[in-house]
């Protein structure tokens, strides 16, 4: 075992430095250990019923918290599916499952039913956790206990450093999850993910704790838990970028056509869509309406790497937007179904450009006080619907009230009541 290692397994880890100051403004520098090995080793990638059978039961057997990461293949495969699922918990150790020769990870899901998962970033992986059958009852997610602690940086490499003083070495976080096998140092990356995951959750929680946000975190981590899936976006193509650039209707049925067509191919492969079509492609059609193959191979994204088929297949697309009758034509913009954007009020509203103007002072500057990200005190949008259609009597039980039908939490109710009722008293 090395030092590093040896350290590691120290379930007395200290915080080093990187954390919010303390009162004295105090803070510590020691060097950060590079962490080289899993303290068990690379366990072998579960690849069939028997091991995971055997894994499900060793973490059922297991102590405290578990540990829980997912890989994803984001720029190479079609949609957000798991390539790797890494676990880890005390009397079990490190668990590498490959979800696509193990589809159907519920039994492990249901052992650790009433345990809580620690997980970073939990809202980027409990939708593809899901999809294999691995929910939550509770949860702690080390990023956002991060961001209410006000700490700067809250990557995990960043959070395992300044809290912990180790090193986790990030070279493989964007690469083809989907591969197999798996490189053996793509495997000690993944497994590297978890081994400190339940140590940077108890530092987290005495932080939290000492600044008495702690009952503040748990708040949103059951909020997370218990979140239904999200719905499916509408029109997604209207997020294709470089949209800004497309103003007229028929422009944006090219867009659409394209997009859609563009995202069966790309299901059909199993590949990112950016990598049958980029973006930047399908605005350029848009915006110029070839009138044929020859005409839309002259355009930036469709050059003489592009066959004739491909060609084919793209200009039959924006010849199928160029056909459709004006009624069936896209309208511009996405409806509208909250307060115009900001920075129309002034024309429109302007005793509500002067709520919002308030109401956005009063809240930096509590969170400023609080020591973390406004958009974790109050949701932006709850901000804006409250001073655009501010309740008939402002007091803080209205308020209240109209932050508690936005979703806000507790503590954030009790938090922004006061600020935002004064501010919308003000602008009065």
């Amino acid at each position: 075992m090395t030092d590093a290692q040896d350290t590691a397994a120290d379930s007395s880890l200290r915080t080093t430095g990187g954390t919010p100051p303390d009162d004295a403004g105090s803070s510590v520098t020691e060097a950060p250990i590079p962490l080289l090995e899993p303290r068990e080793g690379i366990p072998p990638v579960v690849v069939d019923e028997a091991a995971l059978a055997a894994v499900t039961a060793a973490f059922a057997a297991g102590s405290g918290p578990v540990a829980v990461d997912a890989e994803r293949a984001s720029g190479y495969r079609y949609g957000q599916r798991a390539y790797l699922v890494q676990l880890r918990r005390e009397g079990a150790g490190t668990a590498l499952i490959d979800p696509v020769a193990c589809p159907d990870l519920s039994g492990l899901g249901e052992a650790l039913a009433g345990v809580e998962w620690v997980l970073h970033a939990a809202t980027q992986d409990l939708p593809c956790l899901r999809e294999i059958g691995m929910t939550p009852g509770s949860l702690f997610d080390t990023e956002l206990a991060g961001r209410l602690a006000g700490f700067p940086r809250v990557g995990l490499g960043a959070m395992v450093e300044g809290v912990l003083g180790f090193v986790l070495e990030k070279g493989h976080s964007a690469v083809d999850w989907s591969t197999r096998p798996l490189p053996e140092p793509w495997l000690r990356y993944a497994a590297l993910d978890v081994e400190l995951l339940v140590d940077l959750r108890d530092a987290l929680e005495k932080e939290l704790d000492r600044q008495g946000k702690l009952e503040w975190a748990r708040q949103e981590f059951d909020a997370i838990a218990a979140a239904p899936p999200a719905e499916p976006r509408k029109d997604p193509w209207r997020r294709t970028s470089g949209m800004h650039k497309v103003r007229r209707r028929r422009q944006l049925a090219v867009v659409r056509e394209l997009w859609e067509t563009r995202d069966r191919i790309a299901q059909k492969r199993d590949v990112s869509p950016g990598k049958v079509l980029s973006d930047a492609a399908i605005v350029e059609a848009a915006l110029g309406l070839p009138a044929n193959v020859h005409a839309l191979a002259g355009l930036n994204g469709y050059g003489h790497r592009m066959g004739r088929r491909q060609l084919e297949q793209w200009q039959a697309a924006v010849d199928r937007a160029k056909a459709l009758p004006d009624l069936a034509l896209p309208q511009p913009g996405q409806p509208v179904t909250g307060p115009p954007p900001p920075r129309a009020w002034a024309d429109k509203d302007p005793a509500a450009a002067a709520r919002l103007s308030a109401a956005r002072a009063a809240v930096s500057a509590l969170a400023e006080q609080l020591t973390m990200p406004q958009e974790n005190l109050v949701s932006p949008d709850s901000v804006r619907r409250i001073c655009w259609e501010p309740p008939q009597v402002v007091d803080a039980e209205t308020v209240g009230a109209a932050l508690v039908g936005y979703g806000a939490r507790p503590w954030q109710v009790e938090q922004v009541t006061p600020v935002l009722v004064a501010a919308l008293s003000a602008s009065v």
